[in-house]
């Protein structure tokens, strides 16, 4: 057993930002949280070299693009483990994120993340369609790779509540790039809303 004091790094998805974490240190408590507020640049190696250090030896902890990123860290990274619910899968399952982006294009940043997230979002003041479009062209570029030999352990969630096609995308990334998958109870794709405690909990037992 690890019994060093875990370093949680907690990552954002697209129109939320770091704020969105600010219960996560009640929920695990004797944990050091770091949570970011990514550059949100819309380029994969920029977001990557600005975490790349605070996620070496952590747990992940990441939903939506954050999820996206914590698959491509624990691709490159030796993790203490990472949690990571519906990343974005690329080719794996080409039409994923195609309704966000159709949703989007008609409504802006207020449509792709009543698409994505569902009625439980909660609008940063710092909404920009400008930084929801390159992150959104970002993530759909992105190609998962499998882990890095000898990670940690890494689990991809799926919500319970999520339209099927979530399912898909982890079954895919478990059956064609070995990563492990489980149902996440209680949620569907806007977990820091819907099932945090679900998900801190789910973060403890694998990081003990």
């Amino acid at each position: 057993m690890n019994t060093a004091t875990p370093r949680v790094l907690a990552l954002h998805g697209v129109a939320t930002n770091a704020a969105i974490w600010h219960e996560l240190p009640d929920l695990l408590p004797g944990m050091e949280i770091v949570a970011p507020q990514r550059p949100c640049s819309g380029d994969l190696e920029v977001e990557l070299a600005a975490l790349v250090e605070l996620a070496r030896d952590s747990l992940v902890v990441g939903f939506s693009g954050g999820a996206t990123l914590g698959l491509a860290l624990a691709s490159r990274v030796p993790l203490r483990g990472a949690l990571l619910h519906e990343p974005a899968v690329g080719s794996l399952v080409p039409g994923l994120l195609a309704p966000v982006r159709a949703a989007f294009d008609r409504d802006g940043t207020a449509g792709f993340a009543a698409a994505l997230y569902g009625p439980t979002w909660v609008a940063p003041a710092e909404v920009d369609d400008a930084v929801t479009a390159r992150e959104l062209t970002m993530f759909r570029a992105f190609e998962p790779q499998g882990p890095l030999p000898g990670q940690g352990p890494v689990v991809i969630t799926y919500g319970e509540h999520s339209p099927a096609i979530r399912k898909q995308a982890a079954e895919a990334l478990r059956d064609q790039l070995g990563w492990s998958i489980e149902e996440l109870p209680g949620s569907g794709h806007d977990v820091v809303h819907q099932n945090l405690a679900g998900l801190a909990a789910r973060l403890v037992r694998l990081g003990t």
